[in-house]
């Protein structure tokens, strides 16, 4: 059920920002456009999708926001940044939507952030969790629903201290999210257990755990804990 919680969240927050933001072409709709990774993550994203298409279907059943129809327009960024941005342009342009959302990975979020700022859009990320939606990439049209990596490493950052182990492995897949998740950690361990080491970092492709070779690294170095991303 988080998922749905989560989403209703989304569109119910995308539809009080649009009711305030509403540029001047906006008249009996108020358009969220959506740009999210469906066809590569469609295990987390379909009942995403669900999610948001049920909320919308609910407010608008109540009357919609001010007396405004909430119209949700979806698009594939092939979880490829370039994409992203493309999409971004064409719901922008195109099809005149108020308001922007989306992105479950990390780089594409940070790539609709950035169009964001170029643009001076509106955008509300759901997903991505790097620390630079907020930080480095931060700028005054982007929100995020979420906590990010600092903020989720430094809640199980104390609990893995309690453990008192001493030799950690690090699994993680190699992109932004995965490297930022990592580098918090490791940051917020060192910090509160100066003689932990890190035996061994594995470092998988996005969608593409070899997992056999994986557990045969972490056997090999033997490690008193594994932080999985």
């Amino acid at each position: 059920m988080q998922p749905f919680r989560l989403n209703f969240g989304a569109a119910a927050a995308l539809a009080l920002a649009a009711g305030t933001l509403m540029p001047a072409h906006a008249q009996n709709v108020i358009k969220i456009g959506e740009v999210n990774s469906y066809k590569a993550q469609p295990a987390f994203l379909e009942p995403y999708k669900k999610g948001m298409e049920l909320a919308v279907d609910e407010i608008n059943a109540k009357g919609g926001v001010n007396g405004k129809k909430i119209e949700l327009i979806t698009r594939d960024d092939n979880a490829n940044p370039g994409d992203a941005v493309r999409m971004a342009e064409e719901l922008v342009s195109r099809e005149k939507v108020d308001v922007l959302a989306g992105a479950f990975l990390s780089n594409t979020g940070l790539a609709l952030a950035d169009f964001a700022k170029q643009k001076k859009f509106f955008y509300l990320a759901g997903e991505p969790l790097t620390d630079k939606m907020t930080w480095q990439g931060g700028n005054q049209y982007t929100f995020r629903l979420r906590p990010g990596t600092y903020m989720q490493a430094a809640m199980l950052v104390p609990e893995a201290v309690k453990q008192k182990k001493k030799r950690w492995a690090l699994v993680y897949p190699n992109y932004e999210y995965g490297q930022s998740a990592v580098a918090a950690f490791k940051n917020l361990l060192k910090a509160a257990q100066p003689d932990v080491e890190f035996v061994t970092e594995q470092a998988t492709p996005l969608g593409k755990v070899d997992a056999g070779s994986v557990v045969q690294a972490l056997a090999d170095a033997k490690p008193d804990a594994i932080f999985n991303v």
